[in-house]
């Protein structure tokens, strides 16, 4: 029995976890609030100057779950980590999307054709557009990293 409890909240994580991978792209209701924190991470990082200020949705989406994550883990609390694991792992597809789209910027954007793609002008800035699906595998396979960790966290934090 305490097996079961201990790993119950990881195997109902892994068919999710499977499902985001699987349907990579797909919109689903989290993004509204990622879309949010997003946005509001070009709010914070504006006064460090316009390149930071495009990043600045990305790093939001990966700092603010990244953040919970730590203080559930340094509060022993496995379930907060693994969900907030989840939420991160969640985020860093989102961001795989987005920055594949540098290219192309085929992705609808919140403001129309008058906003520019962050990734598109991020990866221009760096002179490294063409490898647009290159760094959209890299948060692909941040991903999956990520929701390996909370799937395993039952091995780290014992509650």
């Amino acid at each position: 029995m305490a097996f079961i409890k201990r790993w119950l909240l990881s195997i109902i994580l892994l068919p999710v976890c499977l499902y985001l991978l699987s349907s990579r792209g797909d919109y689903s209701w989290i993004d509204n609030a990622d879309l949010v924190i997003h946005e509001a991470g070009h709010f914070f990082f504006s006064p460090f100057g316009h390149f930071v200020y495009m990043c600045g949705g990305t790093i939001m989406q990966i700092f603010l779950p990244s953040l919970i994550a730590w203080f559930f883990f340094r509060n022993y609390y496995k379930t907060g980590v693994q969900i907030s694991l989840l939420w991160l792992g969640q985020n860093l597809i989102n961001i795989s999307v987005y920055a594949a789209d540098a290219r192309t910027q085929s992705l609808p954007l919140l403001g129309g054709n008058s906003v520019h793609h962050d990734w598109n002008y991020i990866l221009s800035s760096l002179n490294m557009l063409d490898l647009d699906t290159q760094v959209g595998y890299f948060f692909f396979g941040g991903a999956i990293i990520i929701f390996t960790a909370a799937i395993l966290m039952p091995f780290i934090i014992r509650e």
